[in-house]
């Protein structure tokens, strides 16, 4: 499909639109009291573990390193911050000795569900003004295109 719509560089300005949104004070606009460790980069390994549970009983740093795009020993450092700062438990593979498995904190918890109502209210603030259809219409375009890439 070759559509010469301008849709590609749209999207391309909407992606560095939103990661300057999501800069290392998001965490003051999901929380007023949230600790210092609510880290932009501690929600991105609590996120990727949590989208990897979705579709693997046990998350490891592999997994980590795939949601996220990086190597393994970025993942991985990344990830021990995570636990040092208590969102992350490690543990010993139950199939494989040599590996971890991941899982999330009762805090890492707490503050996904910050990060996922403040992604809700971003989304809403900027549709306010469309009719309801064309909401609903793109939210679904967006959740199908997010599920395409990530499990693709």
């Amino acid at each position: 499909m070759d559509v010469d719509d301008g849709a590609g560089p749209a999207m391309f300005r909407l992606v560095r639109f939103w990661s300057r949104q999501w800069a290392p004070d998001v965490v003051q606009r999901l929380d007023a009291e949230a600790p210092e460790t609510w880290t932009v980069q501690n929600l991105y390994v609590i996120q990727a573990i949590h989208s990897a549970s979705g579709s693997s009983d046990e998350v490891t740093v592999a997994d980590v390193a795939r949601q996220l795009g990086l190597d393994r020993s970025v993942a991985s450092r990344m990830i021990t911050e995570a636990a040092g700062d208590g969102y992350v438990l490690r543990e010993t593979s139950e199939r494989d000795a040599r590996r971890a498995a991941l899982s999330l904190t009762e805090e890492a918890q707490r503050y996904l569900a910050s990060a996922i109502a403040f992604q809700h209210q971003a989304f809403d603030r900027l549709v306010e003004h469309w009719p309801a259809e064309d909401c609903e219409r793109f939210s679904g375009y967006l959740r199908r295109l997010a599920g395409e890439v990530l499990t693709g």
